[in-house]
Order: structure tokens, then sequence, then C-alpha cells
């Protein structure tokens, strides 16, 4: 017996000495990996000290020695596309290998938003794509002072419908129309986190001494303790509202059950937030409760559909006849709940809605649909009429302290983007600037930074950049409107002129009025991908228009702009800066490339043309004639100095 645990003992050893050595290969390098074409490829990872690594690939082998720290990097030569083959490193295999083209994806919730948030918008077409030379890598949230050596554990995956339901519809799209266009594999990298700022994506290094306490803040989240504690009073906080709300709202367990008698509750339209969701005058904090009665005939009672309830603010409970058919905890993901068979009946049936709202006022959004889609096809419209009844009124007031991990500097660039890098890639899609909306004045630098930084990385100071520009938003207005979302407009379309290496995408004919997150990803994919190939392939493709100078010209102000225009009798959301300082409207219209603006108004020195500046410039119609929208912009008329004002009336 003791002979066999001697060397049941040297036995384990020796595995776990075997253990111990193995080589490590970050996440990225799995079975399905693109790696990218016409490059030199690095493969690094980790070792014991000292250690052998060996990379055997089509058919020849490379070698080095892990250092000091057990670190370890071969590049690979220059491939062209091609696969599936095999890589082994030691003792590891890595199968069904493509070469190709990558592309990172990266910023905040416009980079999120789904196929499954998407899918009304596209529909079958999304059903039946299915493309194995298309892999989609998905980089799990992570927001740490630490650079880390690696990404949380996650998966290449063939893009189909259900690998890519909950994956970027930009990222998707991008690979499909790549795809299509150059043949070749592709590999989409989604590195995104909704309601982030863009100093939560860049190395602290580059922000030490930037004004606005970026890095005093980190210094403070480097506390683990600190942070540890602080989240868990949020956490701890938020539970005791949820309970406290629970306990005053008298409807729990009696407003959404089918048989609750609902005869005295008052009814409104869902959009006249102001009687249904105010209490003695203020907007409530709390819980309201929406019901409304729906008769379904014989044909469709007892068939599984989709309530579809559209959008509103904040998070809902929603029944149908008394029983749960979905949850939402935020404001902005429709709401498509699923029916089961056997729900429905024939005659009166009842949806209702908990609506809680924490922060502002409870509202809906309006286009959005409102119908119940049966199982074969047929729909049913809902009213947007409810009958409604406040549930429980909370005091006003934050929630728990005002600890926000995500959002400082540089938590995300070291937990996300940083485990990335040496990756060999084509370049980056950049959506972001939401929540930056409120500081715009400093995003120009910002993307600067940024760029700077994860070229740095990469070693690649000419590595190209996409930068999405932000779409239309919130309600249209006719009269000028100044603020941070065509502030950051412009700081992106600047910024893009003058880097040689980034362009910009213009989607501001793409967004909605109520909803953050417009769907037409697809469209909005399509431009981004022109101007990525002019970037990496060296295409010629036009671009949105832009302006180039402005000057004083005997019919008012002539704008050159980039490109050829199209044709309209009437440009609309040009304004002029006027004698008191203030923007007005001004009337414009176009020939060739040129656009002329002439202001019924006296003007002053330096003259400024603004276009499309506003939130929501819902009326904008300056297009190229490649069917493309100009960007927004304000741009200074070159005019004789000695002039004070002129009067162009």
């Amino acid at each position: 017996m003791k002979t066999l645990s001697i060397i049941a003992a040297a036995a384990l050893s020796l595995a776990w000495s075997s253990v111990a050595a193995a080589v490590k290969l970050p996440q990225l390098f799995q079975n399905g990996m693109v790696m990218q074409r016409n490059q030199p490829i690095p493969v690094w990872g980790t070792a014991d000290k000292g250690e052998t690594v060996t990379i055997t690939f089509l058919k020849k082998t490379y070698a080095t020695t892990a250092d000091a720290n057990g670190k370890w990097r071969i590049d690979l030569p220059k491939q062209k596309a091609g696969g599936p083959y095999t890589m082994t490193v030691n003792d590891k295999t890595i199968d069904d290998i493509l070469i190709g083209d990558v592309w990172i994806v990266s910023g905040q919730s416009n980079i999120d938003t789904n196929l499954e948030r998407i899918y009304p918008q596209y529909g079958k077409e999304l059903d039946d794509y299915k493309n194995d030379n298309i892999r989609l890598f998905h980089v799990n949230n992570r927001y740490v002072t630490e650079r880390q050596a690696d990404v949380l554990p996650t998966s290449w995956k063939y893009c189909n419908k259900d690998n890519a339901w909950h994956f970027s519809a930009v990222g998707y799209f991008l690979g499909q129309k790549m795809y299509n266009d150059t043949k070749v594999p592709q590999g989409i990298i989604q590195a995104s986190m909704g309601g982030t700022d863009i100093q939560a994506w860049m190395d602290i290094d580059s922000l030490r001494n930037y004004p606005g306490n970026y890095y005093t803040n980190y210094l403070l989240y480097t506390d683990k303790e600190y942070v540890d504690a602080q989240t868990r009073a949020n956490n701890r906080a938020g539970e005791v509202w949820n309970k406290a709300l629970n306990n005053i709202d008298k409807g729990v367990g009696k407003y959404e059950k089918a048989d609750y008698d609902d005869s005295q509750w008052k009814k409104y339209s869902q959009y006249d937030n102001n009687q249904w969701a105010r209490h003695n005058g203020r907007a409530i904090i709390g819980s309201m409760w929406l019901r409304q009665h729906v008769t379904i005939d014989k044909a469709h009672a007892g068939m599984a559909a989709t309530l579809n309830i559209g959008t509103f603010h904040d998070m809902d409970y929603t029944y149908v006849n008394g029983k749960q058919v979905g949850v939402t905890y935020y404001q902005y993901p429709p709401r498509r709940y699923k029916v089961p068979a056997g729900l429905l009946k024939e005659g009166d049936n009842v949806i209702t809605i908990r609506l809680i709202c924490k922060t502002g006022m409870a509202n809906f959004y309006k286009d959005k649909p409102h119908n119940i889609t049966f199982e074969n096809g047929d729909v049913q419209q809902t009213s947007t009429e409810w009958l409604t009844k406040t549930g429980g009124v909370m005091p006003e007031g934050p929630l728990g302290g005002k600890i926000n991990t995500q959002n400082q500097a540089s938590v995300l660039y070291n937990g996300m983007l940083y485990p990335l890098a040496p990756y060999a890639i084509s370049g980056f899609v950049w959506y972001q600037g939401e929540n930056n909306t409120g500081r715009a004045y400093e995003y120009g630098q910002m993307l600067e930074k940024l760029t700077g930084n994860w070229r740095t990385l990469w070693n690649r100071p000419t590595l190209p950049f996409n930068i999405v520009q932000l779409a239309n938003y919130m309600e249209p207005s006719d009269g000028p409107q100044d603020g941070g979302w065509p502030q950051l407009r412009e700081k992106q379309r600047v910024f893009t002129d003058n880097d040689p290496y980034s362009t910009l995408t213009v989607g501001i004919d793409l967004g909605e009025a109520s909803d953050i997150h417009p769907l037409r990803k697809r469209e909005l994919t399509e431009r981004i991908a022109m101007a990525l190939q002019n970037s990496v392939f060296n295409k010629k493709y036009a671009l949105s228009p832009e302006p180039v100078s402005a000057v004083d010209a005997k019919e008012g102000f002539e704008i050159t702009m980039s490109q050829q225009l199209k044709a309209v009798e009437e440009l609309k959301e040009f304004e002029v800066m006027a004698s008191d300082g203030k923007f007005r409207n001004a009337k414009a219209s176009c020939k060739g490339n040129k656009v002329i603006v002439s202001p019924d108004f006296t003007v002053v020195l330096p003259v400024k043309i603004r276009y499309a500046w506003k939130n929501n410039p819902a009326k904008a119609n300056l297009y190229g004639v490649n069917g493309l929208p100009a960007s927004p912009f304000e741009i200074k008329v070159q005019m004789p100095n000695d002039i004070k004002n002129i009067d162009i009336r």
C-alpha cells in the first residue's frame, strides 16, 4: 500500500506540474476564430517562465520562449484569405480557423442594440440568413480600474439569427455587408456597453492632466473595498425602495386580476400623462396601473400571440387575464410580450400594466405599435386609451448612493478593450456620444485621445476609425435650437475632417423622435461599410456632403459643399446669426455643389450659418446626388473685416 501511495503521489505531482506548465491563450484564440488577412498575425499568451512555446500553422512551425513574467508572443507572417485551418500551440489545438477581415465595433447602447430589438424592422430576412463565413465574438461587460490580461469567458459563434439574437445589429449587418462585397470571411468583435461615457473607454494615462477631475475620480474608484461597499449599498437601497413601494401599493395582487372590477377607474389616453401620471400636482414617483379590455373573436380565441404595447418610461410588469406575460426593467426596449396558447379567450380579455417610474415622469413614446399579433399572422389593434389608477406614491429623491463605476475613466478600456490588443484587425467602428452630450464642448478632444490611445495600444498609428454621428432624436423644433446633441455632432464632424484615418457616418435622417435607439441599423451600416471600404480598401465612394467654404455672394451667402447636391426646390433647416446674436431661420437653395443661403434680416459679423443644428432636424433635406444626407454643420462666412453689420434684406 505504501508503494502504491508513493507511486500515486508521484503521478499526481507529475500531472500537476503538467497542468501548471500548460500554455494559456486569450479568449480570442478559440475554435471558429477569424484572423486578419494581409497583416502579420500576433499570437500571444502565458506559460511558465522560460518555457518553449511552439506554434504549427499551415505546415510551418514557429517557436519562442516565455519571458521572466511568463509572457510570450509570436507574430505569424501575413496570410491570404481562406480556411478553415487548424493551429496547434504546444498541446492545444484550435480548429475551424478562417483568414479574412476582422472589425471591432464599440461604443454605447446603439452598438449594443441587438437583433432582438430590431427584428420587427426586417423580419423574415433575419430568419432566413445564416453564414458560417461570418463569425461573431461578444466581449462581456467588465469595468475595472486595473488593466486585464484577458476578457471574460466568451466564444466565437457562426452568424445566424439565434447566435446574433443578443449581438450588435450594427456588427451583424457589417459582417453581412462586408462579406457580400469582398467574399472573404468576416470576424466581428463587439466590445460595447450601453449608457457609458467616452472617458470610460480611454487609457487613464491620457487623462492625468486633463481638467474635469477624471483622473481624481478614477483614483477614488481604485479602492475595491469602497466600491464594493457602495455597490452593496446601492443594491440594498433599490431592494428597500421596491419593498416599500410594494407595501404601499394597494393594487398588488388585486388590480392585475382578470375579474377585478375597474368600472370606477378613469379613462385617459396613454399620451395624456399629465392626467394619469401626476398626484397632488407632481409627477408620480412610484407605481401606476393601466387596464384595457379587448374583445377576442372565436376564430382567434386560444391562439398564441405577441402583445405589442410600445415603449414607455420607466419599467413595467404586464399581465393578460391576470397572468404575467412580461417584465422590462428600464425605458428603452419595445414591449413585445409572448402570450401563450390558451390564455386569450373568446369575448372579454384584460391587459394590465403596472408601470413603475423611479425618475422623471411616466410616459408612452409615440409612433410605436400597439396590437396583438396572432400566431397565424393576423393583427388586432389595441387601444391607446387605458383605465388608470394610482398605485403607490414614493417620496422624491435619489435611490441610494451616487456610485457609477461603469462611467469612471478607463474602467471599460481596462476590462474590455485593452485585453483585445494586439489582435490583428482591419479597423474600428465607434458609435457613442449620447452620454457625453452634457459636456459636448470637450468631445472633440476626447475623440482625439481615444483614437490615439487605441492606435498606440495596437502600435498602428494609421488604424482606421469610422465615427458614427449621433442620429436625430427628441421632438422636432420649427425654430433654432442649441444644445449638446448638435454641438457633439459638430465635434464628431470636425474631428473626422482633421484626422486622415477617420471617416464619418451620418445618420441624421435615420433616427426617431421617441427612441434614442433607432431601428434602421441595416441602412446605417451600409453607410458605415462604404466609409470603411474607403479607409481600408482605398475605394472612392462619395460619403455624406460637408461644407468646404462659405463666402459672401450677390444672392446671399454661398456655401461650397464637398460634392454635387441633389436638387430640391427649397432647402430646410438653415439658420443664420442675426445682428442680435441669435440664430434665425433663413431661406436656402442649391445648385450643383453650391448652397445659397438668403436671410431676410440684418446679420452680424462674423456671419455664422448652421444647418440641421437641432436635436431632431426633422425637415433636413440637403442630400448629395449619391442619396446620402449632408452632415449637420456650422460654418463662418469669409467676409471683409471692416464691415460690422450687413443688411441683406
